[in-house]
């Protein structure tokens, strides 16, 4: 297990197991080697992700909240981990790495402007960034995601 401390100063662990409870996914997606990330109407440049609906398998609403937010088709997924923000109410989110088969234009994108394609986060200017991308956990699980062999062998 890894401990970080999000944007709050809020203890947040990391951990490598299977943890089917979590409430909320995130997706670190790409897209013909570029990532596949999302402009959020108010936090700004970030990767996909959200909540669990009742009923919905982890995978099922990482399918549904990567296509809500950028128009993107999964084509293949790998689970990475979760991390548990530790506050009044913790909450767990499922990780996942995800190779995007095909990205369709919409006309509503939910609570996002739609799908946003850069080579490295760093490529995201600062003004349009999402504190999100700023939290040491994600950082981390980005940074691993550059040299991981799920998508060095696409």
């Amino acid at each position: 297990m890894l401990e970080f401390k999000d944007f709050e100063g809020r203890k947040v662990t990391l951990e490598f197991k299977e943890n089917k409870s979590a409430k909320h996914v995130l997706a670190i997606c790409k897209f013909d080697d570029k990532y596949l990330m999302t402009n959020h109407k108010i936090r700004g440049i970030e990767f996909p992700g959200g909540k669990v609906e009742p009923d919905e398998t982890l995978e099922e609403a990482l399918h549904r909240e990567v296509f809500e937010e950028t128009g993107a088709s999964i084509e293949s997924l790998e689970y990475v981990g979760f991390y548990t923000v530790h506050d009044e109410r913790p909450f767990s989110k499922a990780v996942y790495y995800a190779d995007i088969k095909d990205i369709f234009f919409k006309c509503d994108y939910l609570e996002t402007s739609g799908p946003v394609l850069y080579r490295t986060i760093e490529e995201v200017p600062g003004e349009e960034s999402s504190i999100l991308l700023e939290d040491e956990c994600i950082r981390y699980l980005y940074v691993r995601s550059l040299d991981d062999s799920f998508f060095s062998k696409k």
